[in-house]
């Protein structure tokens, strides 16, 4: 068995100012309120901060995190599968489920704008600058990696939807990463957002 003591420690800054960062960044947004709106908090922590520490301090093009149209035809078809695969599940979710309908129902008012703000930061945190940091040192694996803490945020919603973002958070990483874009996963997941609000709420 192979023991780390005596031997000298090697990390790649960036996947460590990453992991630091972006865990520091997730408790900020789990203990604090900096706008009276939350998606305003989440706008800043999850697309602003990244994209300065990204263009400041490691001196890349955001491009190089997925910031970018990518595999445009690519990730249209994507797109467009996964609202229509997703539509139907989340209408039957939506309709039957008592506590999606208590939890999200109350957000309708400000839709579309309220979940474009909210996840626009929030699928570039997860499927640009942490899946693409990851992927550089750990390949593939960083679909996975990128989806844990992306299932741990989830905790505190309803039960039937926290249980499937480890998979959730699988997919729209694949798609970024098929795409070379977070744009991709973002559309669709802003169109799951909205769309399950909409349902909850009982508009449709």
């Amino acid at each position: 068995m192979k023991y780390l003591i005596g031997e000298k420690l090697r990390f790649d800054w960036k996947v460590v100012s990453i992991t630091i960062l972006s865990t520091l960044l997730l408790l900020v947004d789990s203990y604090h309120r900096i706008f009276a709106e939350k998606y305003w908090d989440r706008f800043l922590l999850y697309l602003i901060i990244p994209l300065f520490i990204t263009l400041f301090v490691f001196r890349e093009n955001p491009r190089e995190y997925g910031f970018s149209l990518g595999n445009w035809k690519l990730g249209i078809a994507y797109t467009l599968l996964g609202v229509l695969i997703m539509a139907p599940v989340i209408y039957f979710l939506g309709r039957g489920n008592t506590s999606m309908q208590t939890f999200y129902a109350r957000f309708l008012i400000g839709l579309p704008w309220t979940t474009f703000l909210d996840l626009v930061g929030w699928e570039f945190f997860f499927r640009g600058w942490i899946l693409f940091a990851y992927a550089r040192k750990y390949g593939h694996d960083a679909l996975w990696l990128q989806a844990v803490p992306f299932a741990l945020v989830h905790i505190g919603k309803p039960e039937v939807e926290t249980l499937s973002t480890i998979f959730g958070g699988f997919l729209f990483g694949w798609v970024a990463w098929r795409t070379k874009s977070f744009i991709y996963p973002f559309l669709i997941h802003w169109f799951i957002a909205t769309f399950i609000i909409i349902v909850a709420a009982g508009v449709i």
